[in-house]
């Protein structure tokens, strides 16, 4: 038999299939060892055939299998054949997204522990034979064991010495054997919990869903109308027929509180996969999926290569968060690959929001997707009230501060009356940035061509976009100047603005600085839904999915700061995260306000995300996007050129526009923009960066694919260069 082996390397010379020879016991999709070159690497076998074009003599045998199960299945080889060829990605990287890294090169294997039991037929005549009156720590451990029947070896050696049990082992009173453990991420959040009696409309959402011919269904949902509980009806509904599921979040903060939930309905049966578990955890939370002992899988955006068989519903919530664009090769699409996953193998995908993108809502309203709509929140309560803080006015009238009146009058009130407050500000650190008043110099990352943030609680000087950390200078590096100034505010910032008005509010901050580790946003969450603090204040990731019933005020500074970037999607963006952290408030029994401070009250986006009018708001963006034509009424494609040096990224970048250029002028009439430029960060981590801007039509996939080859087909040392499609990042 002759084995179709992708080794696994992730490089275009050796993206190609090897013939080995194989074993009778070799399947398709098992992990191999095999003979390559001098050494032997890992390989996936993807095929098996009875010859080969190559004489038989030349071919090596496979070394040995690597585990005791194949690895793939045939629909995951097939989705995997799929990014591959969609994303134009090594065949090798492509399968690696549907493995734990740790199993790769055997960094982590299954854990076992020591368990000790009484040997059998242990009599109390023999115990009181064998032990003296005075072995006070071996007849504890025989009590032990008698009460327990085992305990683990580390636990009795800890608690009666390790002498002890070794003794009695010695005498043939006591058996150890090594047996499996389980690593159990969040092991303390168990609970349990009833079915939920549904409200009328998610039973009518449940319903339709379920019986529409449409393989796919956009739950629109305001804030607060209970689209977890219609998730979890699905969910169990597809487990009683015998099938899995997949259950998607946007944000590894979201993943603890959505896991509650699951394990609480479904207990053992839920499994969870994300890149902040230890490397022991992630292995044996895939190895559970794989084996079958778990049915359904939470996770980012990279769960949705799970390894779960007979899946029969995908649930992605937040469908329109941003995070579900992968930013690192290979640059898939959560939601493309979502969908062939689902065809591959005839499942059903919900998609949820209260804020759809605009390409989910319109193939919802033109009936590509099912449309599932509930529109007013569970306990019947209005949506909160948004009272406009114009900060223009606030200036005029000498407020220097960062909060309007308005605001400070609403924290007080708040505060007053016992409840929880969330600030949200979209920029975490203390100042932008810091520049000499003297001669103008912006102090910035030696490795990104930006500015440096002033981290006040670290006295530090950090870069947001490769995380390097500068001591804070004493004076300008280019004048030596002292005068120094700070400009711009950061979540650090707004937390001491806090603390001086209300100097006995108690305060949480949730950004990227404060959630490290594995728990890090659980315990944020934790400490806050259970009142330990008054005011959460926030980044984006206080603005998604979470629920807090004491919550009656938010507040938004500089709710229009996202409007001017320089994205299509900006508009877009401002309307959901506006009605997104607006939706924290008020989900209980008492009422909530948003204040939302702006320096463009006109705004029409605002004025959409104020009067929660999102149809009014799509037609409005559809009609902006139409007539420029944006997507979906295009694609955009950047090819990114990344090189170690300017000259060697500028040489390639060259001979990938004058390629490309003549598909342009070939094809010029599809054409609706295209154009070579450098990057608005030129250069990140060292990385020079340019980049070729165009949009074409987005249902031509044969134009597409030549793009993208003629791209990639140049290659220089040094240089990275790969094709995103609507990029969700224009930096």
């Amino acid at each position: 038999m002759i084995a179709k082996v992708i080794v696994d390397i992730a490089h275009s010379e050796v993206d190609k299939v090897f013939d080995y020879i194989a074993t009778d016991d070799i399947r398709i999709g098992d992990r191999v060892s095999v003979p390559f070159g001098r050494h032997f690497i890992e390989g996936f076998v993807v095929g098996l055939e009875k010859s080969s074009d190559l004489p038989y003599e030349k071919l090596k045998k496979i070394g040995c299998v690597l585990d005791d199960f194949s690895a793939f299945s045939d629909e995951t080889l097939k989705l995997a054949e799929f990014l591959r060829d969609t994303y134009h990605v090594p065949f090798a990287l492509a399968l690696r997204q549907f493995i734990p890294s740790e199993l790769r090169g055997g960094k982590v294997k299954e854990k076992t522990v020591a368990i000790v039991r009484l040997a059998d037929n242990v009599s109390e005549d023999r115990i009181s034979v064998e032990l003296k009156k005075n072995a006070i720590a071996q007849l504890a451990v025989i009590e032990t064991l008698k009460m327990r029947k085992e305990a683990g070896y580390t636990e009795l050696s800890d608690k009666f010495g390790a002498q002890a049990v070794r003794a009695l082992e010695k005498k043939g009173l006591l058996t150890v054997t090594l047996e499996k453990a389980t690593r159990v991420p969040y092991g303390t959040l168990e609970s349990k919990s009833d079915d939920v009696k549904l409200t009328q409309e998610q039973a009518r959402a449940v319903y339709g869903i379920e019986t529409t011919d449409k393989q796919i269904s956009l739950l629109f949902g305001v804030t607060g109308s209970g689209k977890t509980e219609v998730y979890l009806k699905l969910i169990s509904d597809t487990l009683k027929s015998g099938k899995t599921a997949i259950m998607l979040v946007p944000e590894i903060s979201l993943t603890p509180q959505m896991l509650k939930q699951l394990r609480a309905r479904f207990c053992g049966e839920v499994s969870i996969l994300h890149s902040r578990l230890s490397a022991g955890e992630k292995f044996d939370e895939w190895l559970r999926l794989k084996r079958g002992e778990a049915k359904i899988a939470i996770g980012a955006r990279s769960a949705v290569f799970a390894p779960l068989d007979n899946i029969g519903l995908i649930v992605i919530d937040e469908e329109h968060d941003g995070s579900y664009d992968a930013e690192n090769s290979p640059r898939y699409k959560t939601i493309e690959v979502a969908e062939e996953r689902a065809r591959l193998i005839g499942a059903k995908i919900v998609l949820g929001s209260a804020t759809p993108s605009i390409d989910s809502y319109d193939k919802a309203i033109n009936g590509e997707y099912y449309l599932a709509e509930m529109k007013t929140r569970i306990n019947g309560k209005n949506l909160p009230e948004f009272i406009v803080a114009d900060m223009r006015r606030e200036i005029r009238r000498g407020n220097e501060s960062i909060f309007s009146s308005d605001l400070k009058s609403e924290i007080d009130d708040c505060l007053k009356q016992g409840n929880q407050a969330i600030i949200f500000f979209n920029r975490r650190g203390y100042s932008r940035q810091i520049i000499c008043r003297d001669c103008g110099n912006v102090i910035r990352c030696k490795n990104c061509d930006v500015a440096l943030n002033y981290h006040k609680d670290q006295g530090v000087l950090k870069c947001h976009y490769c995380n390097s950390t500068y001591k804070m200078p004493s004076a300008c590096p280019e004048c030596g100047s002292v005068n120094l100034s700070y400009n711009g505010i950061g979540t650090q910032k707004v937390v001491d603005e806090i603390k001086r008005l209300f100097p006995s509010a108690r305060l949480l901050r949730m950004d990227n600085d404060t959630t490290g580790g594995k728990e890090g946003h659980f315990r944020i969450l934790k400490e806050f839904s259970e009142k330990k603090a008054d005011i959460l204040v926030g980044t984006q990731m206080v603005a998604k999915g979470h629920d807090f019933p004491s919550v009656t005020l938010v507040g938004i500074l500089d709710a229009d700061m996202s409007l001017y970037f320089s994205d299509y999607r900006s508009n877009e963006r401002t309307y959901q995260l506006i009605t997104q952290v607006a939706g924290r408030c008020g989900r209980a029994d008492k009422s909530g306000k948003v204040v939302l401070q702006t320096y463009n009250p006109e705004n029409d986006v605002l004025r959409f995300a104020m009067n929660y009018d999102y149809v009014g708001f799509f037609e409005r963006e559809k009609a902006v996007r139409k007539s420029a034509g944006f997507p979906p009424f295009s694609l955009i494609l950047r090819i990114m050129v990344e090189g170690d040096e300017d000259s060697i990224a500028i040489d390639a970048l060259k001979e990938i526009y004058f390629n490309v250029k003549a598909i342009y002028d070939r094809e010029r009439d599809k054409f609706l923009f295209f154009n070579k430029m450098k990057c608005p960060v030129k250069r990140i981590k060292n990385k020079y960066r340019y980049e070729i801007l165009m949009r074409i039509p987005s249902d031509d996939r044969k134009l597409k694919d030549e793009i993208y080859t003629t791209a990639l087909s140049v290659k220089k040392n040094g240089v990275l260069t790969y094709v995103e499609e609507n990029p969700s990042n224009l930096y």
